[in-house]
């Protein structure tokens, strides 16, 4: 794996790079894509510029009705009843795409919670391991064939910096026996999604599906942060205007960048809006740099270093999420914890 995780040196994009300049020159006319999570924050911003490149986006919701009230303005739009959390909603939801034998060509699963309280699904598995990762895997699936029907298909998981602070604890995934750490469990769902990124490509690069794992950045103000005790939708909605509508993402990055340099750190947390944080997904998903790749953890619309597990750094991807190893080893308790057989 290390071999592999190594930036693009003829990559023109970096951190600053927005959506709109990824998505330039992309046509995806005759396209079908799946978005999670479609209907706001990054994932709103995937979803607008994927229609605007002409593709057909279907974008699963547990409210279709909330979901369709955002997305009515954008053409080419689907939107299906789904619940991440519940294997019957994911397996109706599949059927409905099986049964009309449609090829999707990109499935991006975009959707999260932060921080939840504990809270767990029907089979006892704890909220944020089953809605970032297990709803994922169980969903993937069950579109197993639709995606093999594209004959080069993309599969795209979100994740997040939080995969740096720890790696998944084998023994007690569902904290049974020790005690509810709602930053741990985060970071075990994201660690996650990078490992099933890794494993899933080794399966299903020989029926033409690669995946890739994407950190989008730091993009505050979106309704990922709806679980933090400071948070609210009003002050949500207003710092997201404020970073989104009249750019201040720059300033806070600025200032950032000042305070690292009195300290003496070469890093700083830049922070992105949500058209930058746009930019790394769809450039996962349609970039021919990536073109025989797959398995990859990326940041800032390139491929991500990897770092020792002791890495003071922002950045880069910790062993623990891409450890082959560890991957298949997730496979195996994906499999056990959601009672199904994923056997691409």
């Amino acid at each position: 794996m290390a071999s592999i995780q190594k930036p693009l040196i003829n990559d023109p994009f970096n951190y600053r790079t927005t959506a709109d300049k990824i998505m330039k020159h992309i046509n995806l006319h005759g396209k079908n894509v799946i978005v999670t999570g479609g209907y706001s924050g990054i994932g709103l911003k995937v979803v607008t510029k994927l229609s605007k490149a002409g593709a057909h986006v279907i974008v699963p919701a547990r409210s279709v009705q909330k979901a369709e009230k955002v997305l009515h303005r954008l053409s080419n739009i689907d939107v299906y009843q789904l619940d991440l959390m519940d294997s019957n909603s994911i397996e109706n939801f599949g059927n409905k795409i099986n049964q009309n034998k449609i090829a999707i060509d990109l499935l991006i699963c975009n959707a999260g919670i932060m921080f939840a309280p504990l809270r767990r699904d029907s089979r006892g598995n704890e909220s944020q391991l089953s809605t970032n990762y297990l709803g994922h895997f169980e969903l993937v699936s069950v579109l197993y064939s639709a995606l093999k029907l594209s004959k080069n298909a993309r599969v795209i998981l979100v994740t997040s910096r939080s995969q740096s602070w720890n790696g998944i604890d084998f023994n007690d995934p569902n904290f049974e026996t020790k005690e509810y750490d709602s930053r741990m469990a985060y970071a075990q769902s994201k660690v996650a999604d990078i490992l099933f990124a890794v494993e899933l490509d080794k399966r299903v690069r020989k029926d033409h599906i690669r995946a890739f794992a994407v950190h989008p950045g730091l993009v505050p103000g979106t309704n990922l942060g709806r679980f933090m005790i400071h948070d609210s939708h009003v002050l949500s909605n207003l710092y997201s205007l404020i970073l989104n509508r009249f750019g201040a993402s720059r300033l806070f990055s600025w200032k950032n960048k000042i305070m690292s340099l009195m300290h003496e750190n070469k890093e700083y947390d830049y922070i992105k809006n949500v058209n930058q944080g746009a930019a790394s997904i769809l450039w996962a998903a349609t970039s021919h740099l990536l073109d025989g790749m797959g398995g990859v953890f990326i940041e800032d619309c390139n491929v991500g270093i990897l770092v020792p597990s002791d890495s003071k750094s922002k950045f880069g991807v910790r062993p623990w999420s891409v450890d082959s190893i560890l991957a298949q080893r997730l496979w195996f308790l994906g499999e056990k914890i959601a009672g199904i057989r994923f056997e691409p």
